[in-house]
């Protein structure tokens, strides 16, 4: 079983357009609804592959109401915290080019009290000895320190921790330590160090010095251009063919779904990650692929790459 924690879940909804033209009046020629956020993205993704996993998140008002159910319908159990804000509804429009512009609601912020009950409700889950616990997304007002509190009680409990978070959210449980496998993308990564990351040395040298906080493995999303995993000893790349995504929203959460689904070898769960991830950007919004929508054998997977290959000609 893997557990998620999504402190700022969200209703996602997405609109497919012919070309996003600002001022003009646009028509939807499709409209899809999922219950999202980072967290609830890699349950989802992971029951749709059959695999178990517990969804923790705050639930408000009647759009709370509506996203527990449809957790409900995918097979995700979902172990909701009552707020008393209104959960948000994030907007995503997808055009024909396979270009996405994301409008992201902040989300109510919670009481003292509503975190507390969010780390309860995990710390009960941890005893039913998950393989991980991912925490992701970012943290809404009045939470700060989640993360860091789920950073020390996944230790506590011998549980790989898992984030994928940026900002201050990040920071706070950099400096807690413990953290298992960090998943930011290249930007995320470029930001954390404080610098341009330009080749894959680029890359492999800030992994290695945000490992110096305590990161055991590091796995950077290259968008369009694969991942990378990087560990104490070892570099990975792998990649496949261009395609034309549909949606990329979701996509890196699949690919970190796909990566925490197997126990296998390190350049095996990173040719399922990316696999699973080049599958979540052919379909619409944030639908997760099914096992048939997965092709592996497309995947190639380098070992130890070459560091002077620049990130956008992989």
């Amino acid at each position: 079983m893997i557990v998620t924690v999504t402190p700022n879940p969200s209703l996602d909804r997405t609109f497919e357009i012919a070309r996003l033209v600002p001022g003009e009046v646009l028509r939807a020629t499709a409209v899809h609804h999922h219950a999202g956020g980072k967290g609830i993205n890699v349950s989802r993704a992971l029951a749709c592959q059959g695999i178990p996993t517990v969804a923790v998140l705050p639930v408000g008002g009647a759009v709370g109401e509506r996203l527990a159910g449809m957790l409900a319908d995918l097979g995700v159990e979902a172990a909701g915290v009552e707020m008393a804000g209104e959960t948000r509804t994030n907007v995503t429009l997808a055009d024909a080019d396979g270009v996405t512009t994301k409008i992201n609601a902040p989300g109510p912020d919670l009481t003292p009290a509503e975190v507390d009950a969010l780390v309860a409700t995990v710390e009960t889950l941890l005893a039913r000895g998950p393989r991980h616990l991912v925490a992701a997304g970012s943290l809404p007002g009045g939470a700060g320190d989640l993360y860091a509190r789920l950073a020390a009680l996944a230790a506590r409990h011998d549980t790989s921790f898992v984030l994928d978070s940026s900002g201050e959210a990040l920071a706070s449980a950099l400096e807690q330590g413990g953290v298992a496998l960090l998943k930011p993308n290249d930007e995320e990564l470029a930001e954390l160090v404080g610098r341009e990351l330009v080749t894959v040395g680029d890359v492999v040298d800030a992994a290695h010095e945000v490992r110096r906080s305590g990161v055991q493995e590091l796995l950077v999303s290259l968008g369009a251009h694969g991942a990378l995993l990087v560990t104490a000893d070892d570099v990975w790349w792998a990649g496949g063919p261009a395609v034309v995504p549909q949606s990329t929203v979701g996509a890196g959460d699949t690919a970190l779904a796909g990566f925490l689904s197997t126990d296998a070898s390190p350049d095996r769960r990173l040719r399922t990650a990316v696999a699973w991830g080049r599958a979540a950007v052919l379909l619409p919004g944030s639908a997760v692929p099914a096992p048939e929508d997965v092709h592996e054998d497309v995947v190639r997977v380098v070992h130890r790459p070459d560091p002077t290959l620049v990130l956008k000609e992989l």
